[in-house]
């Protein structure tokens, strides 16, 4: 079988680059709400496998042989960094252009931000029942396994003390990551556990800002360095995961979305993401927050029959 790294890529038409821009705009402002997995806005974008493979071919021992060659044509042509720029420009983009907005949402509009990813998330699971081929009582083992750790997880406490060693923020880099791919954890909600969210999240807004500019540079320099690291090794476990047990996998990251909605429950006390869950009051100021649910989980269900149709459109002119 010929390594999918020496294959030459096929080539796209515009709009489906466009596509994948957009893409990852919502994987990356996903990405700034603690709670809210940017995987699990690729999973039901219908771009997951593909997203994983391109990063294992990207961090292959072939790429390494070939960059060591300095084989760059052979580099353009058969990897997949159309792509992964591409959709990376989307995930920064969105970063740096929603950052600001949504800390400001999370700050003084908290149940209203997390009522529509509660949707989200809701219409994520929906979507993505069917990609278990046949469920099974070890499918729904796993099911209730994912959904347990996910609630768990996002329940630990807030470290309030965390290292001031770059090496540690190499390793909020390399765990975020990990989060940040699987669906249902949050990579920025593992960043607030680790007690840096608010410090990665300042140093993005201060460098848009100029200010420190070297200082803040350095601190998602190596922030980064730990993204690259976690990933090379994540992506590749994960990508294996899915095509040894896709049902059992699928399974389990389902689990996770639904135990991660603890973590983006609208209403909390004293309006602060970490704080505890309660129960809305039974008052006007209910309904906005239950419309933004449902257009979350509306929105879902379009992306998916949209989805759907345009494949099936590609299928038909094959």
């Amino acid at each position: 079988m010929q390594d999918s790294s020496q294959t030459p890529q096929k080539r796209r038409p515009l709009k489906e680059y466009i596509k994948i821009f957009f893409c990852g705009s919502i994987m990356g402002a996903a990405d700034v709400v603690p709670g809210v997995s940017g995987g699990t806005m690729a999973f039901i974008l219908g771009i997951y496998s593909e997203f994983l493979e391109s990063i294992k071919t990207i961090l292959s021992s072939e790429t390494v042989k070939m960059a060591c060659r300095f084989q760059v044509k052979r580099m353009f042509k058969t990897l997949p960094w159309p792509f992964l720029a591409v959709l990376g420009a989307g995930i920064l983009s969105a970063i740096a252009v929603f950052s600001t907005h949504i800390q400001w949402m999370l700050d003084h509009r908290l149940a209203l931000i997390l009522a529509f990813f509660f949707g989200l998330i809701l219409g994520s699971v929906a979507t993505v029942l069917h990609q278990v081929e046949k469920w099974k009582f070890d499918r729904y083992i796993f099911l209730v396994a994912g959904a347990v750790i996910g609630y768990v997880i996002v329940g630990l406490p807030v470290l309030t003390s965390p290292p001031e060693g770059k090496w540690y923020l190499i390793l909020c880099g390399a765990m975020a990551i990990c989060a940040m791919v699987l669906p249902g954890i949050s990579g920025s909600f593992i960043l607030l556990l680790m007690g840096k969210y608010e410090y990665i999240l300042a140093a993005v807004n201060k460098l848009k800002s100029g200010v420190n500019v070297l200082e803040n540079f350095i601190t998602l320099a190596l922030f980064a360095l730990g993204v690259l690291l976690g990933i090379s090794v994540f992506s590749r476990f994960l990508s294996w995961l899915l095509k040894k047990y896709n049902d059992l996998t699928v399974a389990l990251l389902i689990g996770f979305m639904l135990g991660s909605l603890r973590k983006v429950w609208p209403w909390k006390e004293a309006a602060k993401i970490s704080n505890c869950n309660i129960m809305p009051e039974l008052d006007g100021a209910l309904l906005f927050p239950i419309l933004l649910a449902a257009a979350g989980f509306i929105i879902v269900i379009i992306i998916e029959y949209a989805a759907k149709r345009i494949e099936k459109k590609k299928g038909e002119t094959l």
